[in-house]
């Protein structure tokens, strides 16, 4: 059960940003997040590191822009479900490891779709809100190695938040389409 948990919560935090939450897995586990993929594993620490950093850098630096904003919602969707299946998996032991990938992938996926939904919504995201992902994916990042109960159980209450927030979407883009048929 635990490490379901700990599936979870790595692979939300993956759901909100990307290369920030592997930043901080890889500061916490460093090899043993690479286990399940030798491909990775066999590219030196200290380049996966600095391509990390580069890439969490970037991601802090442009979604604070709207133009940076878009493009980022494009390609997180795009690789959300990889980054996910990666992150679920640093910690699976007991279950297979296609199974935790295709579940924290789909979970990755379904964060980061709801994500993209509310900033079509809105057509821009509030820095304060961006900030607040930030701080969110990397705390359950650590909650993942920490303490994955705790996790787990934030990373469920995310998805009780993307189940209500797609109902709320759904029923916007309803009515959003009905105004424009009249």
């Amino acid at each position: 059960m635990v490490e379901i948990l700990t599936a979870l919560s790595a692979s939300a935090a993956v759901g909100i940003r990307i290369a920030l939450p592997l930043l901080s897995l890889e500061l916490l586990r460093g090899e043993a997040l690479w286990s399940a993929l030798p491909f990775i594993a066999a590219i030196n620490p200290s380049i996966r590191l600095a391509i990390l950093c580069t890439l969490s850098l970037l991601e802090l630096l442009i979604s604070k822009h709207l133009l940076g904003q878009r493009l980022l919602q494009v390609i997180m969707l795009v690789s959300s479900p990889i980054a996910g299946a990666i992150a679920a998996n640093f910690n699976a032991i007991a279950l297979p490891i296609w199974l935790t990938g295709i579940v924290g992938g789909l979970f990755a996926f379904v964060l980061q779709s709801v994500q993209t939904a509310w900033f079509y919504r809105q057509t821009r995201l509030q820095v304060g809100f961006v900030f607040a992902q930030d701080i969110l994916a990397i705390l359950l990042a650590f909650l993942a190695v920490k303490l994955p109960q705790l996790g787990g159980i934030i990373a469920l209450g995310l998805l009780w938040w993307a189940i209500r927030s797609y109902q709320v979407s759904a029923k916007w883009y309803k009515n959003k389409s009905g105004d424009r048929a009249n």
